[in-house]
């Protein structure tokens, strides 16, 4: 962390990096379940569904980049093995045994939740102490209630689908 950086942040900077590493552990985490979700997805919408996935696996990859950078910029060690990830992590990773595309998406829900939890909580702790990871966060944030919309749509649509399929039963 550069000199000046380390007089105007105003916490405990070792916190902060233990913070940033359970959230990288969990971006991690969130690439790879929306990943492999979108890849073993079945049932309604699956072809409008799994690009957007992974367009959002993507995303998620590109939040480990800024979390990890930040880590390093502030002179702590980001987790350097992938078995911590699971351990630092306070977001569940939820396999998709059941690869039906409401299963899937519901647990991408849960974890975009977690997500901004997280987000919310490095963004109270650095705000007015740390700006440029105040910044991080809040964006961060941004891209995450963002998937949770998309997300909730997608669940909606596929509610009001199955609804008209009910209807012409009857």
């Amino acid at each position: 962390m550069g000199k000046k950086a380390v007089e105007i942040a105003r916490l405990d900077v070792g916190k902060l990096i233990v913070i940033l590493n359970e959230a990288l552990a969990e971006e991690w985490l969130a690439y790879y379940q929306y990943w492999v979700g979108a890849r073993m997805m079945e049932g309604p919408m699956r072809s409008e569904i799994e690009p957007e996935l992974l367009l959002h696996a993507t995303q998620e990859l590109g939040h480990a980049e800024l979390v990890v950078n930040r880590i390093i910029q502030l002179g702590g060690t980001p987790l350097l093995n992938p078995s911590e990830w699971i351990k630092h992590a306070k977001c569940d990773y939820e396999e998709p045994i059941d690869p039906y595309v409401e299963t899937i998406l519901n647990q991408n829900l849960n974890g975009e939740r977690c997500a901004i939890k997280r987000y919310e909580e490095i963004a109270a702790f650095t705000d007015g102490k740390d700006y440029s990871t105040y910044q991080m966060a809040v964006t961060i944030l941004n891209e995450e209630l963002e998937h949770e919309h998309d997300i909730e749509d997608w669940l909606t649509d596929i509610e009001r689908m199955k609804d008209d399929i009910r209807k012409l039963r009857i």
